[in-house]
């Protein structure tokens, strides 16, 4: 599937939302946050972004709460008309009906889905993928927006005997992703370069590529001899500290090398 959303997004890290441990009361304060993020990701020259719960922690495995749904769907409108740009919603720590609920009524063009197929083990338990009701509600909801897969998800492990290029795979072909993400082991640690090229090996042809986490201007070259497209989040941040606001100059140093190696 050819997509129209640019292959460069920066990460806006909501702060803790309301009903989360973290929530410190003052939900005007995390929409201005996320909106002077945003804004700071857009004047450095990114051109889409991805809003995602990640104060949240403890996660959910699945469905969140109503104050969760209602407070994104705040949270990313706000976004939306501060800067204009598609945007992407990953409701953590798998609730790919949120987020499609939360694209469908804000413009958003995409959602990320930690796990749409199969299984993997998880800090919240084991987490089932749930293609196929989540594809029949986007086909009855909103069937534009792009539904980006994680494969073999970073904070996770894998079944006994899980095949990273048969899961790709699967993901496409029967779990319909749009695009494949593949990440290192954690936020902020990159995907090898063996994994990525088996998942560009085994994703059918005209398949995105994502690097999902672990992307810094120093090994943006690497990441792209196989992926087409790249998420950032960490190295854009005060001490590569996802929680800490977005540092201007280094997400001006990162626009910059991502033109410098074609990626816009």
């Amino acid at each position: 599937m050819t997509s129209a959303i640019p292959p460069l997004v920066g990460m806006v890290h909501l702060r803790p939302l309301p009903g989360s441990p973290g929530h410190e009361g003052d939900f005007d304060a995390i929409a201005r946050a996320a909106v002077v993020d945003a804004e700071t990701l857009a004047e450095a020259g990114f051109p889409a972004l991805l809003v995602e719960n990640f104060g949240d922690a403890p996660f959910f495995a699945g469905r969140v709460p109503p104050e969760t749904v209602a407070s994104m769907a705040v949270a990313v409108a706000t976004v939306a008309d501060a800067v204009g740009l598609p945007l992407g919603v990953n409701v953590l720590r798998n609730d790919g009906l949120a987020a499609l609920a939360i694209a469908a009524t804000s413009g958003a063009r995409f959602i990320r889905v930690n796990v749409l197929t199969g299984v993997m083990h998880t800090d919240q338990g084991p987490i089932v993928g749930e293609a196929a009701v989540l594809q029949r509600r986007r086909a009855h909801l909103s069937p534009e927006v792009e539904i980006w897969a994680d494969v073999m998800v970073k904070h996770a492990t894998p079944p006994p005997g899980a095949d990273l290029a048969q899961a790709v795979a699967d993901a496409v072909e029967r779990g319909l992703a749009d695009a494949i993400i593949v990440s290192g082991t954690r936020t902020g640690v990159g995907p090898s370069l063996d994994d990525l090229e088996v998942a560009k090996s085994a994703a059918p042809k005209g398949t995105r590529l994502v690097v999902g986490s672990g992307a810094a201007a120093g090994n943006l070259g690497d990441l792209l001899t196989h992926a087409d497209t790249v998420i950032v989040g960490s190295a854009l941040k005060a001490d590569n500290d996802p929680r800490n606001p977005v540092d201007a100059d280094k997400a001006r140093s990162f626009v910059a090398a991502a033109r410098d190696r074609g990626l816009l």
